[in-house]
């Protein structure tokens, strides 16, 4: 495991105020229980939220033990029934036993279908109120497709379950990933960035050759939105929202492709006449750049790529996927099953914290219904 970022611990909070999360452990093939099991033992976790896993205690209890946690595994009838105890871990079992048997570092079908059950049961609960928001461990899309069910990723799936058509996912790094030993230097000229920085994504689990076909003004704007509301509740303060290009050097006047022109900056000049704090199309290499250096506080990417490998390079084990559109808080680590670290006791737990830490302050800052 690797060391956290020195941060503020939070305010203590009397349990009954602090919110309670579902955390659901993923495909248990993956690195997704150890990573519950390690964060679950950082003591601001404990200080900020009350949370309960969702999926099945004894793969949980094996998670424990290869975390080489000291912590005990406690199966709870309802989320409701979960406390705020540091040394144990309140699961509320989801799915079936097949769960037990799901080979660990393989693509299996009951490994599909135990993430399925989890994430299933875990929205079902924040739509109902039973929970405050949702954290989700990463689950393997072969697996879920090899259990019959045909969703490209968590976010197309969770889309279908609360009943909405606008969503889109987007990658968010806090301030402290700005500041960790690691970090790519700002520029000279530039400020530390105080504030975090999101990418949203307006076409996302898609073949490229689909990117071209699928990009519409409407998408773009529509993205605009989502990310200048959510910036604003995680920032303080509204966003100033760069808009990539899709070409390289944003098309070089129509040089390079024409969809800058004909579909990219109509969008922009609409979203700006409609108050959106928006700039672009620029180029995606030197906007990333501007961006970190803090002239931008969200991104709106073109496709998947675009906004991932950037922001990763930023700072990977801090990014946080959070689901927009959505009537619950969705957070999510922002890194894939790793089925060639998992079950080995190598899975970075960083992600985890700042997921369940973001979930955390999306629910405090929720507009009132």
């Amino acid at each position: 495991m690797h060391p956290l970022p020195q941060s503020p611990a939070p305010s203590p909070q009397s349990p009954a105020c602090r919110p309670r999360l579902a955390i659901t452990m993923g495909d248990p093939t993956g690195v997704g229980p150890e990573v519950i099991a390690a964060a679950w033992a950082e003591p601001r976790i404990q200080a900020a939220c009350r949370p309960v896993v969702f999926g099945h205690p004894e793969i949980l209890r094996r998670a424990v033990a290869a975390a080489g946690s000291s912590a005990g595994v406690v199966e709870v009838a309802r989320p409701e029934d979960a406390a705020s105890v540091s040394n144990v871990i309140a699961c509320y079992r989801t799915g079936s036993d097949d769960a037990r048997a799901a080979t660990p570092c393989q693509i299996d079908a009951r490994g599909g279908q135990a993430a399925y059950d989890a994430l299933v049961a875990a929205t079902d609960a924040a739509l109902n109120h039973r929970v405050d928001g949702i954290v989700t461990a990463p689950l393997n899309k072969a697996a879920l497709w090899q259990a019959g069910h045909h969703y490209p990723g968590h976010t197309e799936l969770l889309a279908e379950l609360c009943g909405v058509a606008e969503v889109a996912m987007m990658l968010y790094l806090g301030s402290a990933a700005f500041t960790f030993p690691q970090a790519p230097a700002p520029s000279p000229q530039s400020q530390p960035r105080l504030r975090g920085l999101g990418v949203v994504h307006v076409t996302l689990h898609t073949a490229l050759r689909n990117v071209f076909g699928e990009l519409t003004g409407a998408k773009i704007l529509e993205k605009a939105r989502l990310v200048d509301g959510i910036m604003t509740r995680l920032n303080g303060v509204r966003p100033t929202i760069g808009v990539c290009a899709l070409n390289p050097h944003a098309g070089e006047e129509g040089l390079f492709g024409d969809e800058e022109q004909r579909i990219i900056a109509p969008a922009v000049a609409k979203g700006i006449a409609e108050g959106l704090p928006l700039v672009g199309p620029l180029s995606a290499d030197t906007l990333m750049v501007r961006a970190r250096d803090g002239e931008f506080d969200a991104v709106v990417a073109m496709y998947h790529d675009q906004g991932h490998i950037a922001l990763k390079l930023l700072g990977m084990h801090y990014a946080v996927n959070i689901t927009l559109g959505l009537p619950i808080v969705r957070t999510s680590v922002a890194h894939g099953t790793a089925f060639d670290l998992a079950w080995q006791g190598k899975a970075d737990h960083r992600s985890m914290i700042e997921a369940i830490e973001v979930a955390v302050r999306l629910v405090a800052t929720r507009p009132s219904p």
